[in-house]
């Protein structure tokens, strides 16, 4: 396990770079509620019987796992270009991050139909990262075949959650043989070319020349790529629960619809959706979770996942739970993704994810009634510098603080890991460690919070019943003590 050295961090230098407002915001009133409420929400009560062999004994507790998840996405698993830096990828997940994020983006995964890259095969090897040039430009940069990364994580005592299964976004997801399933007479309509400042399809793209026309007269026209598409994505379910079952302990089924929830084109019944991005299938979230729920082992989480963080996203939860759906767990996404915009937050000119906004967003969300799962955050280092990283720490210490403290939060998910690795139009400066894979202050920050703030180890008592209580963090626990012939014994127990 590689030891990475603290670097000194003066209070005058972080006064330095950040500004008395930004200060004001999250003040002492502030961090003690945030104190109280973790107290309240994150620890237990315990009492536990251990054998006879410990009564009056002095025993240890240490907690040894967490069952809040603190997690990241391994989308860049074996490509950093060395096998140091990939070991050192590696050795995050089970250290810092009790979860992964697993890439099961449709386009890349299937980048021939019918031919899904479960297994991995050369172009997946460190070998051929490690003499790639520019890893950015290869189609499966960021899509590590999935079997590799699934037995790595279950090797390591990893949470794994698939992301995602169905999305309404052609860049990403759809692959370019389902889109070329569209008669050639409307792909000529369609605006196709991506905006190189990010990769993206412009505005319109495959929407475009629907624009005009209802959802049944969209079926009515295209009748073969309707039945595709529909038939398609429940395939593509379905081959995906066969695959994994419940060695994948939660799924995205659906990604970012609740804009399409919004502007009115989820209609039950019908049979193809006038979605933003281009046709899809009729009502395919509300679809997407009832075959999910059919095929996936019952003990399998649901989740849906979104920026949209609007009133639109709480009424589409609750209108998908009023007709059925299996929803497990709410997904929140929190992205800063433009670095100009932590230093604002750090300047003071702007209250971004203050205190105020960050509960009341939560507490719209967690009307839904469900666990609340920051899926995908990104926290940048404004100009890659000494001073950007102190801003991205100090944000990452007091945002991380406050989401854990927050009742209905059962998880947090750092988006972009390491520099340089993001998709295009991602900031370059929003990773833990450098591209060489070397910590940087926020690393130091977070492992604090994690690791030492967030953990449990006393030392007890066992009363003459060879019982023990004490008030912890929620999740497992190792307790050691010495019999009264000098031998340690030891016990694991859950706190909840």
């Amino acid at each position: 396990m590689t030891q990475y050295t603290k670097p000194n961090l003066s209070q005058a230098e972080i006064d330095a770079v950040i500004s008395p407002a930004y200060r004001r915001l999250w003040n002492e009133e502030e961090q003690a509620r945030i104190d109280a409420d973790i107290e309240k929400n994150r620890k237990a009560d315990g009492v536990f019987q251990l054998p006879s062999s410990a009564a009056g004994r002095t025993v240890k507790a240490e907690q040894i796992s967490h069952d809040f998840i603190f997690g990241a996405h391994i989308f860049n698993y074996d490509q950093l270009g060395t096998d140091e830096r990939n070991r050192r990828y590696k050795e995050l997940y089970g250290t810092l991050f009790n979860s992964a994020t697993i890439s099961f983006y449709w386009k890349q995964l299937e980048l021939e139909e019918g031919r899904p890259r479960f297994r991995a095969e050369y172009r997946d090897t460190p070998e051929f990262w490690n003499n790639c040039a520019e890893p950015w430009k290869q189609p499966h940069w960021r899509r590590p075949a999935t079997d590799p990364v699934v037995e790595f994580c279950l090797s390591k005592g990893i949470r794994l959650h698939g992301h995602p299964l169905v999305w309404n976004n052609n860049t990403w997801q759809v692959p370019d043989w389902l889109i070329n399933k569209i008669p050639f007479d409307y792909l000529l309509k369609a605006d196709l070319e991506r905006n190189p400042a990010n990769g993206r399809l412009k505005t319109g793209g495959i929407a475009a020349p629907f624009k005009d026309m209802t959802p049944e007269e969209i079926a009515e026209a295209i009748p073969e790529f309707t039945t595709a598409v529909n038939v398609l994505i429940a395939k593509r379910i379905m081959e995906i629960a066969i695959r994994y079952g419940d060695k994948v302990h939660s799924w995205d089924v659906v990604n970012e619809s609740a804009g399409d929830f919004r502007d009115g084109h989820m209609i039950p019944g019908s049979k193809i959706c006038k979605s933003n991005a281009g046709p899809m299938p009729g009502d395919y979230t509300y679809r997407s979770f009832k075959i999910a729920e059919s095929v996936f082992p019952e003990k399998v989480k649901l989740n849906i996942n979104d920026y949209n963080l609007s009133e639109h996203y709480l009424n589409q939860i609750n209108d998908l739970r009023r007709r059925g759906c299996k929803i497990d767990i709410a997904g929140a996404q929190m992205h800063l993704f433009d670095p100009q915009s932590c230093q604002d937050i750090a300047d003071g000119k702007s209250n971004a994810r203050c205190p105020e906004e960050v509960r009341e967003t939560m507490a719209r969300i967690g009307k839904t009634g469900l666990p609340l799962h920051l899926s995908e955050i990104t926290i940048t280092a404004p100009g890659g510098d000494r001073k950007g990283e102190i801003i991205q720490a100090e944000i990452s210490r007091n945002l991380y603080r406050l989401w854990f403290s927050l009742e209905p939060m059962m998880g947090i998910t750092w988006w972009n890991v390491v520099d340089n690795c993001g998709a295009p139009g991602e900031p370059s400066v929003s990773g833990i460690f450098t591209r060489e894979m070397e910590p940087k202050l926020v690393y130091f920050a977070l492992d604090e919070l994690i690791n030492k703030e967030w953990r449990t180890n006393v030392e007890l008592k066992a009363d003459s019943a060879g019982q023990v209580g004490f008030r912890g963090f929620r999740g497992d626990y190792k307790f050691t003590w010495e019999n009264a012939d000098g031998k340690v014994e030891s016990m694991t127990a859950h706190l909840s």
